[in-house]
């Protein structure tokens, strides 16, 4: 592992070999987190007529300031009773139809009505008016393909007209922790046992991702236990191992997965933690070894995996998503490797502060817990002072 690469040539790997998969129809209701696949356009204009942005009434403002008889009143959902003529008004509900001949609308606080006349101010044409579609066009591209889908886009959508999203097909990935001395939680400990951590933390972040994660039964340090779960994991879109990827007597990943006619791409990057982190492909699956560290498996997966995953989906921009903040602690850097240190984040007065935690050992898993953020410091010499500008990840 002399060659380290950095995370941006082994993040490039990754990427020029996570194409997309095919693509479903989904009923909106079950669209949240998918990806589209193409272009969703609207089938309406909208809004699909000219309606009124307030409680008021519906007038032309050449009439305006004036005595005006209130000759209707329009409810949302139910269209004006006729056309407005010269020198009248119709009351008129939010979102409701405005009438032929209006142009505008006065609100409800801004005039007074007695015995059926409106005192009615000056207006201006357009004013308090919805156009019909003011917001998109019949044929518009209301959200483009490459989007994750969050509650805003499902919400154009369906507003638009668009009862299914035509979305890439969530990745199928396996899990599979290595390791003799792993055993579930809740059962006791026999001396040199640990408790198995990575797969439930995985199958979290896979799921965050947009995967289906499946969870492979743990296997012992041994040949033909490797072989069988690797050979099953191999079957999904995306194997996630994690442990065995390093270079002692019981480090079977690698060669097994080789013997399975898994490709490498890459073993081995200048990352802290998880510099033996290994990447193959055996035809369209994507392999990850992820060092059995549990801080390890769990950087690896936000800087290599999550982004296969959206890249998988067809996110227009699967690259980890840092942003900007101030070290509110000095941090010393790696000189060899960039690291990515586990810390918290504060935002005060508009201006957010990483401060990274105590004990940043790779096994410290339990430490990891109190972090929200990966901040991200790169290799040199010396240290990063109080105030610098790091990028981070959130976790």
């Amino acid at each position: 592992m002399t060659d380290l690469l950095s995370i941006d040539e082994a993040l490039e790997r990754v990427l020029a070999r996570a194409r997309p998969l095919a693509a479903e129809d989904v009923p909106l209701e079950h669209a949240h987190g998918r990806v589209l696949a193409e272009p969703a356009r609207a089938l309406v204009d909208l809004p699909p007529f000219d309606s009124s942005a307030m409680d008021g009434y519906a007038l032309r403002a050449a009439d305006t300031p004036g005595s005006l008889p209130v000759v209707a009143r329009i409810a949302a959902g139910r269209p004006a009773p006729r056309r407005l003529e010269p020198g009248e008004a119709m009351a008129i509900a939010t979102g409701g139809a405005l009438p032929q001949g209006a142009d505008a609308v006065v609100p409800i606080e801004e005039a007074s009505e007695a015995d059926g006349l409106l005192d009615a101010p000056q207006a201006r044409a357009g004013s308090h008016v919805r156009p019909c579609g003011g917001d998109v066009r019949h044929g518009d591209v209301v959200v483009d393909a490459g989007t994750r889908l969050g509650a805003a886009q499902l919400g154009a959508l369906a507003a638009a007209g668009i009862a299914t999203a035509r979305a890439a097909l969530p990745p199928r990935v396996a899990i599979l922790a290595t390791g003799t001395e792993l055993r579930p939680p809740g059962e006791r400990l026999a001396p040199g046992e640990i408790y198995e951590a990575n797969g439930v933390m995985l199958a979290a972040q896979v799921a965050s991702a947009g995967g289906l994660a499946d969870r492979l039964a743990p296997v012992a340090d041994d040949n033909a236990a490797h072989r069988d779960a690797l050979a099953r994991g191999l079957d999904y879109d995306v194997l996630v191992s994690s442990g065995g990827v390093s270079v002692g007597p019981h480090d079977l990943v690698r060669r097994v997965g080789s013997d399975l006619g898994v490709a490498e791409i890459f073993w081995g990057v200048a990352v802290k933690p998880g510099k033996p982190l290994w990447f193959g492909v055996r035809g369209r699956t994507l392999v990850f070894g992820l060092p059995g560290n549990p801080v390890s498996s769990l950087v690896c997966f936000e800087l290599f995996v999550r982004p296969a995953l959206l890249a998988l989906q067809g996110a227009a921009d699967a690259s980890p998503r840092y942003e900007p903040a101030e070290l509110a602690r000095a941090v010393r850097r790696n000189a060899a490797r960039d690291e990515l240190v586990r810390a918290r984040s504060t935002v005060r007065d508009g201006r957010t502060t990483v401060e990274p935690l105590s004990g940043q050992e790779s096994h410290m898993i339990a430490r990891a817990a109190g972090a929200d953020v990966l901040a991200f410091v790169p290799r040199g010499d010396g240290e990063l002072a109080v105030g610098t500008v790091v990028r981070f990840l959130r976790i």
